[in-house]
């Protein structure tokens, strides 16, 4: 039987030489691979309370939007500053070359929302820690951060230690 892990496609050298990349579209681009990867983020959700489901940016939202229909929750969108059309709330963060800023829309979360955070990837933590602060500014609370792919070797997830993480496969560095 086959995991999630099988449907990953592992690149040698992309972007640039000495890169390993993970590749989460060869999950997306076979039908029993994208089902397998959302009945498996679905299992991290098994016993959680929560009111709805968060993606960030731009895959957080192809795993999260099927996650959110399946637990008959709303979604909201964690997007790159100045996408979004009604009024937002933002957060900067630092990239290894700069910073970057994401937004989400300030009707988006209620207080006292219970809100699980997904995303495709968990490297060194700093996106979702910046959705996490949205939400919280927002009333919310960050009850659960799930992702499809974890690269352990650059810890997000001790990053994150004030947080419920869970992914569905985790690569060591190579």
């Amino acid at each position: 039987m086959k995991t999630v892990a099988d449907y990953i496609k592992t690149i040698p050298d992309f972007p640039k030489p000495g890169i390993l990349f993970r590749d989460v579209t060869s999950v997306l681009d076979d039908a029993e691979g994208f089902k397998l990867a959302i009945d498996e983020l679905d299992k991290l959700l098994d016993g959680v309370d929560y009111d709805i489901i968060a993606g960030v940016e731009s895959r957080g939202f192809l795993f999260g939007a099927p996650l959110a229909y399946n637990n008959d929750k709303p979604f909201a969108l964690v997007r790159k500053k100045g996408k979004l059309p009604r009024e937002t709330v933002e957060e900067s963060y630092s990239l290894e070359y700069g910073t970057a800023t994401i937004e989400l829309h300030k009707d988006a979360i209620k207080p006292g929302d219970k809100v699980i955070i997904i995303d495709d990837l968990i490297a060194t933590g700093g996106t979702v820690e910046a959705a996490a602060k949205l939400v919280e500014r927002l009333g919310g609370e960050v009850v659960k951060m799930i992702f499809l792919i974890e690269l352990t070797d650059l810890k997000g997830r001790e990053y994150l230690k004030n947080y419920d993480v869970a992914s569905v496969v985790q690569y060591e560095g190579e």
